[in-house]
């Protein structure tokens, strides 16, 4: 990626040997031959980089440095000087220069302090970038993201809103599925009427009936009056059926009826009872696979699987990660009457490369952390879990030879992994745009959906 960079120098061989280097590194060059030119040029444009030789005519490098940090504070600027002092480096670090070197120096000590300064530069941008999209076009209701796979999701989203099938959404724990569930309801023609949330898996068996269809006075014990169920109460609007695979066989044939005649009979109650509801389930099983081991009917899974919604984990939408710290960030330092503004660079860093096996829920819970512990102004690395602290290792994607199970090993199972772990990767090194990342892998746009597909990614 090019950058722009500004050499500023009283000697001309070390600013023609600068100008050539970063040329060589395809960068874009704009010398000054005294730090009155650099103010000069600084009062015109902005520079990713600014590189300064401190003693010089007209004004010195310290006073390029003000200038810069005044004018442009997210520019990171280097100094360096034949006259080193522990006075001068300190004041330079002071007035805001983010690395500090003597002359003579190497070429290969120059290319480390500028690309970890460029790297920096490119995160603030990036910070810069996701507080503006988050005021801007990158949600839909609460929902957050600007990568290609939740843009398609919110095209989706808006289109299943204006139908009136059942729904189901699929997506890891932790994806956001609920709020998929509520964006639908929102954007439907059912948005004035009640949105209401059963968590099916939370709820006993013997209770889910009533809970779901009502009862009346003296069906069973405890029953002291007539009461309706979730169901009644969401007549004309949405009843969202969360963690639906948990469902108990006997509660499937019965949600199925109610799904095909649009009926509920109460628990204890003679006839049958007319709705008008809109069901949205989701779970993070595999409920094709429930249905082949006979665990989850095949029939209510057609009748809630009319329109699919698939979440894709946060690990495979790199680009969405920033994105959401920030607005978490907006949200704690409110609720904790912070004044947090920002995420530094590093550990923005940080976040992008986690793996998030807890999706979007875990990076809630990690920035709430940073921000209850964080004592200045931004979050910083040491503000994060341990966890999150050390860069990212590369995790070991098969068995060393000699550490073949004795009991053998499921190959089909091991290769799949392999495949989702490289193809989750790819996606991940092309902030999720899954054509470079077919490019990436060697193989076709369509071989890579259709893995995708297969994997349930």
């Amino acid at each position: 990626m090019s950058h722009s960079i500004l050499v500023v120098d009283d000697e001309l061989s070390m600013r023609e040997m600068l100008e050539i280097w970063c040329l060589q590194q395809g960068h874009q060059v704009e010398v000054a031959a005294d730090g009155g030119v650099a103010l000069e040029r600084l009062e015109v444009r902005e520079f990713d980089l600014v590189i300064t030789d401190l003693r010089m005519p007209r004004a010195q490098g310290l006073d390029v440095l003000r200038a810069c940090k005044s004018r442009y504070p997210d520019t990171p600027v280097i100094v360096m000087t034949a006259y080193a002092s522990a006075e001068t480096a300190m004041e330079a670090i002071k007035l805001g220069a983010l690395d500090y070197f003597t002359k003579p120096f190497r070429l290969d000590t120059v290319a480390v302090v500028v690309q970890r300064a460029l790297e920096r530069r490119r995160l603030v941008k990036e910070n810069r970038t996701l507080r503006a999209e988050l005021a801007g076009r990158a949600r839909l209701g609460a929902l957050i993201g600007r990568s290609d796979a939740m843009r398609e999701v919110f095209d989706l989203v808006r289109r299943v809103a204006a139908t009136r099938a059942n729904v189901l959404i699929l997506g890891e724990s932790g994806t956001g599925k609920e709020l998929i569930a509520r964006a639908v309801h929102t954007e439907s023609e059912r948005r004035a009427a009640p949105f209401l949330v059963v968590n099916c898996g939370a709820i006993p068996e013997n209770l889910l009936e009533s809970e779901l269809f009502g009862h009346r006075k003296g069906a069973f014990t405890g029953a002291t009056a007539d009461r309706d169920g979730m169901f009644q109460a969401a007549e004309g609007g949405t009843l969202f059926l969360d963690e639906v695979g948990e469902l108990p066989a006997g509660m499937q044939v019965k949600l199925l009826r109610v799904l095909q005649e649009r009926k509920v009979r109460p628990v204890g109650h003679p006839r049958e009872i007319t709705v008008d509801v809109r069901v949205i389930a989701a779970t993070n099983r595999d409920l094709a696979a429930d249905v082949r081991a006979g665990l989850f009917r095949e029939d209510l899974y057609y009748r809630l699987n009319v329109l699919c919604v698939e979440l894709p984990p946060l690990r495979a939408r790199p680009a969405d990660i920033g994105l959401l710290a920030h607005h978490f960030l907006g949200k704690y330092t409110a609720e904790f009457g912070k004044a947090i503004t920002d995420i530094s660079p590093d550990a923005l860093k940080r976040l992008v490369e986690h793996r998030w096996r807890g999706n979007v829920r875990e990076l809630e819970n990690v920035i709430e952390r940073a921000v209850a512990l964080a004592d200045g102004g931004r979050v910083e690395v040491a503000d994060l879990p341990p966890a999150l602290r050390a860069p990212a290792e590369p995790s070991e994607v098969a068995p060393a030879p000699d550490e073949f199970p004795e009991d053998g090993v499921d190959l089909d199972a091991a290769v799949a992994e392999l495949e989702r772990r490289l193809i989750t990767q790819a996606l991940d090194r092309t902030g999720g745009q899954k054509k470079a990342a077919a490019r990436l892998l060697g193989v076709t746009f369509r071989s890579l959906r259709y893995r995708l597909e297969k994997l349930g990614m």
